[in-house]
């Protein structure tokens, strides 16, 4: 059995510092409420893959669902009102 290798070199070369900018640390924490109730979300509804939601657990995915709307209108109303005069 012969081994596959590649004949080119890489034609994309990596940079060496693969580390986030500050720019996308900052817009990671502010989408963190977000990201969070979309998790919590995800963990309701994986919860009930693989049986039938009983009331409780629909419950909780509406809690859920609930929450991550919450979050995503906050987001949506602090990037209008931190956009200039006239943009929106």
């Amino acid at each position: 059995m012969k081994p596959i290798v590649a004949r080119q070199k890489h034609v994309t070369v990596l940079p060496t510092d693969l580390e986030p900018s500050d720019a996308e640390l900052d817009a990671i924490e502010w989408e963190m409420p977000l990201i969070l109730a979309d998790v919590d979300l995800l963990d309701a509804e994986i919860a009930v893959l693989d049986r039938t939601p009983s009331e409780l657990d629909a419950q909780r995915i509406r809690r859920a669902r609930r929450r991550m709307l919450t979050a995503r209108r906050d987001l949506i109303n602090q990037a209008i009102a931190s956009m200039p005069a006239g943009a929106a």
